[in-house]
């Protein structure tokens, strides 16, 4: 089996322990806020995350493709399979140390500073696809901020309906709105969040010459990520739902209806339009929002600062470390 093969291999593996890994990383994202209003039973809520990840995974390809293209060229990749294969060690390095320590920080962020790194350290700063990479940055920067200003349009729109005296007696109702929620915002999540897994597969098989740059997503590629991505999300964070259904601030039903509402629509907003986010950026910056909406001082922001840390740190420290173990695999590979 020659050099290629192995290492195509390789990240076909790692390509989908990410997405097992993303699956129960980000699960909080998806039913923290229907779990901690009791609106669905954790096993419930996750057996639907699941579901609704996997036909989410399943229905498009446009952020698969743009994480395939705009970062770095394949073809102008030397050792492209090794920059690729480091980049995903990388990322999975940094999502297990923060689900460890239930820090929810963002995969996306992960994976595309790993991905940044990993061609710099091999090529320099020109290997970048400079345009396509900006535009990538920028949607990982302003989604935050526009689902939190959502949020509290949300939250602010729902006091306005329902009148503040009626909000908290119409917990039933929302807890009931919330299941549909919850399944949008899983499903969303899986239209964004799988497809970065396709699109480094797809990477990987152009790199090393067994896929045209100009061909589709494989199915066998979106079939597996898809069923990567569930089974993971079949496991769950509870370490994570902790902190994004609780410690941010305490949420009621009509909190979570009002951010699961919110970061769906940035989320699918987002997947209509080929760019990749961050759902964990989208969906704690949701739960501020609403919170904000309400009582500022509701929020805690020491959470919610130490939530922001991690978002800051987590690009270039994914990109050093996969620059650092490109230089070790390129010893054993190049």
């Amino acid at each position: 089996m020659d050099t290629i093969l192995i290492l195509t291999v390789l990240i076909v593996i790692c390509a989908l322990a990410f997405d097992f890994i993303n699956g129960f990383h980000d699960t909080a994202n998806a039913i923290a806020t229907s779990v901690s209003t009791r609106a669905l039973s954790p096993r419930v809520a996750i057996v639907l995350a699941a579901t609704m990840n996997f036909i989410g995974a399943l229905t498009f390809t446009g952020v698969a493709k743009t994480i395939t293209k705009d970062i770095v060229d394949p073809f102008a990749l030397q050792n492209g399979s090794i920059i690729i294969l480091a980049a995903l060690l990388a990322a999975i390095a940094w999502n297990l140390i923060t689900w460890y320590y239930g820090i929810p920080s963002s995969s996306s962020h992960a994976l595309i500073g790993a991905i940044a790194g990993a061609a710099i350290s091999a090529a320099g700063l020109n290997i970048l696809n400079w345009s396509g990479f900006i535009k990538i940055i920028q949607a990982l920067i302003f989604s935050p901020f526009i689902a939190l200003a959502i949020g509290f349009l949300m939250m602010s729109l729902f006091a306005v309906i329902f009148k503040n005296t009626q909000l908290y007696k119409s917990n039933r109702r929302f807890r009931i709105f919330q299941i549909f929620t919850a399944a949008l915002q899983a499903f969303t999540h899986g239209t964004n969040d799988a497809q970065k897994a396709m699109g480094i597969i797809t990477m990987a098989l152009i790199a090393a010459g067994y896929h045209s740059p100009d061909g589709d997503i494989p199915l066998w590629v979106r079939l597996s990520a898809a069923t990567a991505m569930g089974i993971g999300t079949s496991i769950g964070g509870w370490k994570i739902i902790k902190t994004v259904g609780g410690k941010i601030m305490k949420i009621r039903p009509v909190n979570g209806a009002a951010a699961d509402l919110s970061s769906a629509l940035i989320i699918f907003g987002a997947t209509a339009i080929h760019l990749p986010v961050s759902t964990t950026h989208v969906i704690s910056s949701a739960i501020m929002g609403v919170g904000s909406a309400q009582r500022v001082k509701g929020v805690k922001w020491g959470v919610a600062r130490k939530i922001v840390l991690t978002w800051v740190i987590t690009l270039p420290i994914s990109a050093l470390l996969a620059g650092l173990i490109y230089q070790v695999l390129r010893l054993f590979f190049a």
